[in-house]
């Protein structure tokens, strides 16, 4: 299968989902606690590195034009 950058877009998404879904789990009593920053911090990595492949996929898509 070739890795394309709008199955990435989907790949990376549905990661940053997860990891939103775990921190929401992790949380107890703060949302300050280290474990659910870390997992935060996963899924804003995750939902940028969607972005930036979408916005290649776009790119690419009008270079073809």
């Amino acid at each position: 299968m070739k890795i394309t950058p709008i199955n990435m877009v989907f790949f990376y998404s549905l990661m940053g989902f997860l990891f939103m879904y775990l921190a929401i789990l992790s949380v107890k009593e703060s949302i300050w606690e280290w474990h659910t920053m870390l997992l935060m911090l996963i899924a804003t990595f995750d939902f940028g590195v969607a972005i930036r492949a979408y916005s290649l996929h776009k790119k690419i898509k009008s270079m073809k034009k």
